[in-house]
Order: structure tokens, then C-alpha cells, then sequence
């Protein structure tokens, strides 16, 4: 269905009232007669065709429908109104051009990051936690101020048992976004972290505290690591074995296996794959 429409009498509530709750609609008042009008409704079926998902244009041709016009109280030509929840929000009258309209839209219409947003709060309610990291991390990417997509973020994290990149993000969260959220998530980390000492990763790092040369001991705790999330120490000391090391036992699977782990976007995979490497060629 096209999101390009003809507004009148019988669909004005169907489309101005109702689907305006959905989406935004913009609502392009004309006339045959007028010049300017005609040069710009081409310009707003090019920016409607650009967000089919999210915006409707709604053409309101004045010299059949001025009922529409007079309710709007549309003085000249064109007019532009942007109609959300059955409400005008905002609109301009005049020529504008491409770029100015498509800045006045971005004000209205949902962001990229809102998309990846959505669909990574959808994977975590599914329990991939894999894919809402990847969702997430690239909605943060694109806007890395907002508190609700690093909550995501971070529950991705936890969910993946990466509890110190949780942690370290959860304290850029400003004091006015320390919400209910903030604070869930705040207890999780915690718990996490205390669940996370096991007796055998105390008991190898006492080892290894007597023995720091130990390769042996240095993989058997990356595995502790990597089995109670830690990715990162994990990974911090398979490369310290491999460097002094390079075919020692099984260090160099388990590292490139502990790197295929990591979910699709995570930094860490790219920068410790280009460390292997490097020891590689």
C-alpha cells in the first residue's frame, strides 16, 4: 500500500485522525493554479518514498476538498502541516527544499537507533542476548548520549556474563537518568560480580599468585574466566601465554574459540583477533 495519499471527506478521520496515532502524517495543501504548489508536492513524494515506514503524505488538493483547507486554516499555498496523534505539530508554508524539509522531519520521525532499539529490546525479551548486543551496540554507536539505549546495552551485557563492560557503562549513566532501571540493573551487576568469585578461580589465582610464570595456570584460569563471563581477563591472558608461547597445549584454540564467542559488533573480538594475528604472520 502506498503512503502516499488523496485526502477528502471519506478518509480524512481514517487517515488524519487514526493512522496519525501510528505515524506521522504530512498533510501537503495545493492547487493546480498555484505554481509553487506544484513544484512542491514532487519534492514531498521524494521524502515520503524515503520513510514508507514511518510517514504517510497526505495531499489535500484545495479547490475540491476546502472544507479540509478551512479546518486546517490554511491561508496560503502550499501548506505543510505534520499531524501526530490527530494533532498538528508542527508545518511551514512556502517553498522549502529537500534538505530543509528533511531536517524539519527528523525533529518527528523515529531515529535509525530507534529502529535497532526496538528490535534489541525484542531479542532480549526472546533471550538472545547475542543478537540484542548486536542491535544495541550499533543503536549506542549512533547515539552513545542516550540513557535507554545503554540500558539495553547493558543487560546485554549481563546477559552474556560480561559483567565489567556492564559496569563500566552503567557508570557513565548520569544522576538524573538513575531511575528504577538504573537501579535493577545496578543490583544484577552486583550479584553478578559476587556469583562470579568462585572457589576455583580464588584458588587458581592464589596458584598463580605463587607461580606467576605458570602458563598452565594462566590458561586454566582464562577457561574460570570465560566460563563465568569474564571475556576480557579471560582473553588478557591468553595472549600473555601465546606471546610467550605461541603453540603451548591448547592456548591458541581456546583463545580463537573464546573470540568466535564473543556476539557479532563486540570491539573486544575485533581487537584481540588482530592481536592473534599479529602473533600469527
Amino acid at each position: 500500500m502506498s503512503n502516499i495519499i488523496n485526502i477528502d471527506l471519506d478518509n480524512f478521520q481514517q487517515v488524519i485522525l487514526e493512522a496519525s496515532q501510528q505515524k506521522l502524517i504530512m498533510v501537503g495543501f495545493w492547487t493546480e493554479w498555484d505554481e509553487a504548489s506544484m513544484q512542491l508536492m514532487p519534492v514531498l513524494e521524494k521524502i515520503a518514498s524515503r520513510h514508507a515506514n514511518d510517514l504517510i503524505l497526505a495531499k489535500v488538493n484545495c479547490d475540491e476538498q476546502q472544507q479540509i483547507a478551512m479546518q486546517f486554516g490554511v491561508r496560503s499555498l502550499p501548506t505543510v502541516y505534520l499531524v501526530r496523534d490527530g494533532q498538528p505539530v508542527d508545518g511551514f508554508a512556502g517553498m522549502k527544499s529537500d534538505a530543509e524539509i528533511g531536517a524539519l522531519l527528523e525533529k518527528h520521525l523515529p531515529s535509525p537507533a530507534d529502529g535497532l532499539l526496538e528490535q534489541a529490546r525484542e531479542a532480549i525479551g526472546m533471550g538472545d542476548a547475542q543478537q540484542a548486543f548486536s542491535l544495541a551496540k550499533q543503536a549506542y554507536d549512533l547515539e552513545p548520549e542516550r540513557s535507554d539505549i545503554k540500558f539495553v546495552l547493558i543487560e546485554a551485557y549481563i546477559e552474556l556474563g560480561r559483567i565489567a563492560q556492564a559496569k563500566e557503562l552503567l557508570e557513565s549513566i548520569g544522576m538524573i537518568d538513575q531511575d528504577a532501571t538504573y537501579q535493577s540493573l545496578k543490583g544484577r551487576i552486583e550479584l553478578a560480580e559476587q556469583a562470579a568469585e568462585t572457589p576455583e578461580i580464588k584458588a587458581l589465582q592464589q596458584a598463580l599468585e605463587k607461580e606467576p610464570d605458570s602458563l598452565e595456570l594462566k590458561v586454566q584460569l582464562a577457561v574460570q574466566y570465560q566460563q563465568t563471563g569474564k571475556a576480557e581477563d579471560a582473553l588478557a591472558l591468553l595472549l600473555a601465554v601465546l606471546q610467550k608461547d605461541l603453540n603451548f597445549g591448547e592456548a591458541k584454540k581456546i583463545m580463537l574459540d573464546a573470540i568466535n564467542a564473543l556476539p557479532a559488533g563486540d570491539p573486544l573480538a575485533s581487537q584481540y583477533r588482530r592481536k592473534v594475528y599479529s602473533l600469527l604472520y
